[in-house]
């Protein structure tokens, strides 16, 4: 079975105060978006891994990837002005079926079995879309007051979310929506049914200081 891996890379460095965006900051020696691509690369070196990069990012990674001596095969596509069309036109890059696997780029530290278990069940439920449990307590407000709400009864989704290739491509044919907050819920509002599988604590998405302090720490680890 084809199997394929689509990183999105189109953050900037807002929140972390900084102009290079984050997927190029360095932890542990390498800029974050390399230690994503490895992650894949190790877990499957024949897998076909597809990064999308803003069209003004594209020289800066070029350059970067031989600053680095980064040498893992990977295929640069355009990205959109939403999240939505840069994952639609990595999509259509794809012509084969298989199982394709859509990550955040600043998400240096899935796991092998993380990964491992989101394909394992797009290849037998269509679709493997990683989550953890909360562990803290929730409350759901509004302007005027506020309750408790039973926290297993949710779900914190991470990334890689893995889908059957000519399913989320379908998917990807609806019109864009601000509801679509990842992957899985463009599949879902396609009438699909959504399964869950176990992701990793480790598995953080990089958008501020602290969190690239902590991989940083992490992975020194």
């Amino acid at each position: 079975m084809n199997r394929y891996a689509i990183i999105v890379a189109g953050g900037s460095g807002s929140r972390m105060g900084t102009e290079i965006p984050k997927q190029f900051l360095e932890i542990h020696h390498k800029p974050v978006l390399m230690h994503s691509i490895s992650r894949f690369f190790d877990f499957d070196n024949h897998l076909q891994i597809i990064v999308v990069l803003p069209e003004k990012q594209i020289d800066f990674w070029e350059r970067l990837c031989i600053k680095y001596k980064f040498n893992i095969p990977h295929q640069i596509v355009k990205g959109g002005a939403e999240r939505f069309f840069s994952v639609q036109n990595a999509l259509n890059t794809i012509n084969l079926e298989g199982i394709v696997a859509i990550h955040d780029a600043v998400r240096p530290l899935v796991s092998q079995q993380t990964i491992d278990l989101a394909f394992a069940s797009a290849a037998t439920r269509g679709n493997g879309i990683p989550a953890i449990s909360i562990k803290d307590s929730l409350r759901k407000f509004n302007e005027t007051h506020n309750h408790a709400v039973n926290r297993s009864n949710y779900k914190i989704i991470q990334t890689p979310q893995c889908f059957k290739v000519s399913d989320i491509k379908k998917a990807y044919f609806q019109e864009y929506r601000q509801e679509f907050t990842d992957d899985a819920s463009v599949l879902e509002y396609s009438g699909a049914k959504v399964y869950l599988t176990e992701g990793n604590n480790e598995n953080i998405k990089i958008t501020n200081p602290f969190d690239l302090k902590l991989a940083e720490f992490l992975l020194n680890s």
